[in-house]
């Protein structure tokens, strides 16, 4: 079989094309060592049993080419067993180095904190080539209509004429890390424009069809850019990405699903691969999972990406799951990923109707002077009744009826929520020591999302007089409604009982 193999893999190799290697064998034994596969079947069990087995086969034929004598093999079977019987290691012993070995990439990633240190960000001059250089196009380029406008806000963006929106920092991430020396890799259904149409990461002459993206033109000695549009099988375009990631520690792979709820076609690869690779095999991936996620009335199927069962399977600093709430934020999150001494699976809860809210943007230097903020503390209230926590698009929703009604209320974003920064949280909160009411506010109905898992550690920051609180959906069987009316109407319930709690 190895033979086979390694002659399949020469002639691949040599001349570019596919091999199928028809492989039939069969189950000496049960499936385990209380299994008798003759109960069930009788007859092609008779015929395996009275088969010689692989090692007597081998033998003879070694005996036969006067090799090996009966005695030389009666001696290795011998050996072998008492070695078996002592508890030593008789692979090892036995094993040989092939030609096929490859160095320990990953060395330098083992037993690394979250917390290491880390640089994601560009000087203005950085920051401004860059940015100039997602606007190139061949001449006389012919862009779709509304495409069109995008690179007209983007080079307002890029002379800081307006803030900088979530596909643009989004590009600006992978085209500096593109000219840092890192290779990045993107896959899933319309990454290369987006499911929202927010990326954009290559674009089509409207008259040729001709196919061009900026990010392969950043520089002479650039690594490598691939942006693939991948089918619709969540299971194995993951299940391909998680093995890609544990050969290549220093690129930037990620996976993108269309809507966040379609990671539940690919859930055992999560299960177990992602969150349990390390804890089995001692097997690092750095793969970047982008999961659209937030409720905006496109019913149940398109609202959640199940954060709830992520957090579940959080534990002994696997994996991180993070709700990025800026653009910057995201930003320094993709270049944090690879350009920190750490490994770890980031799942990464991506907005929506985010991607062009009005207040979600950011501005020239938030890339240059800072990096991914894991807490954002409110800086506009001073003496608050109450203290607000959450993560992701409800922010917005919350400042906008805190600006409305004049609300006299903290609201602190929590952007990773796994491994959980209880020291930038105790330290948020520690601002307001007298505010008794500390809230928990998400659109997931009250069994979902991030509930569940983060009122102990919320709890962990509170003193003895503060008192955690839950405002959001009720529990429920379905993550959404699926009538546009009933959301906005749950939404604008939630949103007013934030407010109206005390």
């Amino acid at each position: 079989m190895i033979f086979v193999t390694r002659l399949a893999m020469a002639y691949r190799e040599k001349f570019r094309k596919d091999v199928v290697i028809d492989l039939m064998g069969y189950r000496r034994y049960g499936h385990n060592e209380a299994d008798e596969p003759s109960a069930t079947q009788p007859v092609m069990y008779h015929t395996i049993k009275s088969h010689p087995s692989t090692r007597a086969l081998y033998a003879e034929k070694l005996v036969s080419e006067n090799i090996l004598s009966e005695m030389d093999v009666d001696n290795l079977m011998s050996r072998y067993q008492d070695s078996l019987d002592a508890g030593e290691s008789a692979a090892s012993r036995n094993a040989i180095m092939t030609e096929y070995q490859t160095p320990d990439q990953w060395s330098t990633f083992y037993d690394q904190s979250w917390r290491s240190d880390y640089d994601s960000r560009l000087s203005v001059d950085e920051f401004k080539h860059y940015a100039q250089l997602l606007l190139q196009l061949p001449e006389n380029f012919v862009l779709q209509t509304q495409v069109n406008r995008i690179m007209q806000a983007r080079a307002k963006m890029a002379n800081g004429e307006v803030g900088i929106d979530w596909g643009m920092a989004e590009n600006l991430a992978y085209a500096s890390l593109l000219g840092q020396g890192y290779s990045v890799r993107l896959s899933g259904e319309d990454v290369r424009r987006g499911t929202f149409a927010h990326r954009h990461v290559v674009f089509h002459h409207q008259e040729t069809g001709e196919v061009y993206s900026p990010l392969e033109a950043i520089s002479y000695h650039q690594s490598t850019m691939s942006v693939v549009d991948s089918l619709l099988s969540e299971e194995a375009v993951l299940g391909f990405e998680y093995g890609y990631s544990t050969a290549e520690p220093k690129a930037l792979i990620m996976w993108e699903a269309q809507y966040g709820d379609f990671v539940n076609g690919a859930q055992v690869v999560i299960d177990q691969f992602i969150s349990a690779g390390e804890q089995k095999w001692k097997q690092l991936s750095g793969l970047v999972m982008l999961l659209p996620h937030s409720f905006e009335g496109a019913g149940p199927e398109h609202s959640s990406a199940r954060l709830e069962r992520f957090l579940q399977l959080c534990a002994q600093d696997n994996m991180q799951v993070c709700v990025p709430s800026t653009p910057a934020q995201i930003f320094h999150l993709l270049r944090r990923q690879v350009r920190r001494a750490y490994r770890k699976p980031l799942i990464v809860i991506t907005p929506k109707s985010m991607l062009r809210h009005k207040l979600a943007v950011s501005n020239v230097k938030d890339f240059t002077d800072k990096t991914f903020e894991l807490v954002i503390s409110d800086d506009h209230i001073k003496a608050p009744s109450q203290v607000v926590l959450c993560a992701g698009k409800i922010y917005y929703d919350l400042i906008s009826a805190r600006t409305d009604s004049n609300h006299n209320v903290a609201i602190i974003r929590i952007e990773q929520l796994y491994p959980f920064p209880k020291d930038e949280v105790l330290n948020a909160l520690s601002i307001y020591p007298s505010v008794k009411h500390i809230v928990w506010c998400q659109e997931e109905p009250k069994n979902q999302g991030a509930w569940g898992y983060i009122r102990d550690e919320i709890s962990s920051c509170l003193h003895h007089q503060q008192v955690l609180h839950y405002v959001g959906r009720p529990a429920s069987a379905s993550p959404a409604t699926g009538f546009a009316k009933v959301h906005a109407a749950e939404q604008a319930d939630l949103i007013k009982k934030v407010f109206d709690l005390f």
